[in-house]
C-alpha cells in the first residue's frame, strides 16, 4: 500500500514537471520569436517619427460624396474615430499608402506614432510630396 502511493507522488510529480518544461520552452519559443521580429523589422520602430510641422504639410482635401476621385472615395469613414465621412470634413490622404482619416484624427495619431494606422507604413513626406508641389 505505501509502495502504491510513493509510486503514484513520484510520477505525479513527474508530470507536473513535464508539463512544467513544456511551458517553459513554448514560452521561450514565443520571446524568442517576438525579438526576432522586433529585430528584423517586421513590426514599427520608435524610429518611425514625423514633426507636427511636418504633419501639417501632409496632402488634405474636403471630403464631397460627389468626388470622382477614386482614392477618396475608396475610404468611407475614417479607421482612427471609426465615423463615416460628411460632406465637408476636413480630411488628410497619407502620401505613401493613400489612405485617407479626418485631419484631426490621422494628426493626433500621428503625433504618437508615425505610422498609418491601417498598414503601418511609416508615413514618409519625401517623392509623393515633392511631385504635388
Amino acid at each position: 500500500m505505501v509502495l502504491e502511493i510513493v509510486t503514484s507522488v513520484v510520477l505525479l510529480v513527474m508530470g507536473i514537471a513535464v508539463l512544467v518544461m513544456i511551458h517553459v520552452c513554448i514560452v521561450g519559443r514565443t520571446f524568442r520569436m517576438s525579438q526576432e521580429s522586433i529585430e528584423s523589422g517586421t513590426v514599427v520602430h520608435s524610429s518611425c517619427t514625423i514633426s507636427e510641422e511636418d504633419i501639417k504639410k501632409l496632402p488634405w482635401y474636403d471630403y464631397n460624396e460627389d468626388d470622382d476621385d477614386d482614392e477618396k472615395k475608396r475610404t468611407v469613414e475614417c479607421t482612427v474615430c471609426l465615423e463615416g465621412f460628411k460632406v465637408g470634413d476636413k480630411c488628410r490622404l497619407l502620401p505613401n499608402c493613400s489612405h485617407s482619416f479626418h485631419a484631426n484624427c490621422i494628426d493626433s495619431w500621428l503625433i504618437k506614432t508615425a505610422a498609418c494606422p491601417i498598414c503601418r507604413a511609416c508615413v514618409d513626406l519625401g517623392t509623393k510630396l515633392l511631385e504635388g508641389k
